[in-house]
């Protein structure tokens, strides 16, 4: 299964509104991508409530996992969405 590990580049993390961007982008990518926080929780990726569950804050690192065709690309454009500063979109 591919993944991937970001940075998260939200400058106060995945609070409500870089948090319901990524769930979002995830739910769009067209395979089911997982996401494991630096403590080894996991969740749903499309989920908002799942992510926000994580606690994940500015800096920290994330896995994100994705099985079927087209997993690369989808994890190659979520791993570019968690590395930017969402709060400034």
């Amino acid at each position: 299964m591919p993944e991937r590990t970001v940075t998260v580049g939200s400058r106060v993390g995945l609070h409500a509104r870089p948090a319901s961007l990524f769930a979002q982008a995830a739910s769009k990518v067209g395979v089911p991508v997982k996401l494991t926080s630096a403590a080894g929780k996991t969740v749903n990726a499309a989920s908002i409530l799942g992510v926000l569950s994580l606690g994940i804050g500015s800096g920290e690192e994330v896995t994100l996992e994705a099985d079927g065709d087209g997993a690369d690309e989808a994890l190659d454009t979520l791993a570019e969405v968690l590395s930017r500063d969402l709060d400034k979109e």
